[in-house]
């Protein structure tokens, strides 16, 4: 191990989420290999994950829906959410400017290697009738986005006290320039993407 790794571990108490470790070992080499980079630098890795819900209700049970998706957001990703509010009022919806809509949690280092290898092993195996990620969902420059019906698939969420179901948008934010690379890194990691 160099030193700079020894000093990245010793700054996180002793411990290295599996994922990092994996990427670093494994992962990075392998990519090396296959597209031939000149410099270690340009192999892609994974620069964030975005975490966010959708509330916009505008019911009597809102600020309740509000507080408890907060507190279950804040369970799976392991940090506070941030509420996020309305740019501009739409009548149609009875939505006004500054009305909190939904919750974002952005995961990076140590917090998104730890959430993403629970996503991957325990998460998206739990979801019903699961036949693998859909491969189409990259936006061209590299990241990958994907949709969770129920937050009950974390095991973080306990069913009994769950009183609405609520989805996710989970958004995978790469330093890969093409879709292609962004596939290949995310498979390594073992995203179970549909086959060909």
């Amino acid at each position: 191990m160099t030193e700079t790794k020894k000093q990245t571990d010793a700054q996180t108490n002793g411990y290295v989420p599996r994922f990092m470790v994996r990427y670093r070992e494994e992962i990075a080499p392998a990519m090396m290999e296959r597209f031939k980079y000149g410099n270690a630098m340009a192999v892609p890795r994974i620069e964030k994950i975005v975490v966010s819900m959708g509330i916009g209700s505008r019911t009597k049970e809102a600020p309740k829906r509000m507080e408890k998706a907060a507190e279950e957001l804040g369970l799976i990703a392991g940090q506070k959410p941030v509420i996020r509010r309305a740019r501009v009022s739409v009548s149609n919806f009875r939505l006004r400017k500054g009305d909190p809509v939904g919750l974002m949690v952005t995961l990076r280092k140590e917090m998104m290697y730890e959430f993403l290898d629970r996503l991957i092993s325990i998460a998206v195996p739990r979801v019903r009738d699961f036949r693998g990620l859909s491969r189409k969902s990259f936006d061209g420059r590299g990241n990958y986005s994907l949709g969770l019906n129920e937050q009950i698939v974390f095991p973080e969420v306990s069913v009994d006290k769950v009183e609405y179901i609520q989805g996710m948008n989970i958004v995978l934010v790469t330093t890969a320039r093409t879709d292609e690379e962004a596939l290949e890194l995310l498979s390594l990691f073992g995203m179970p993407f549909v086959r060909q």
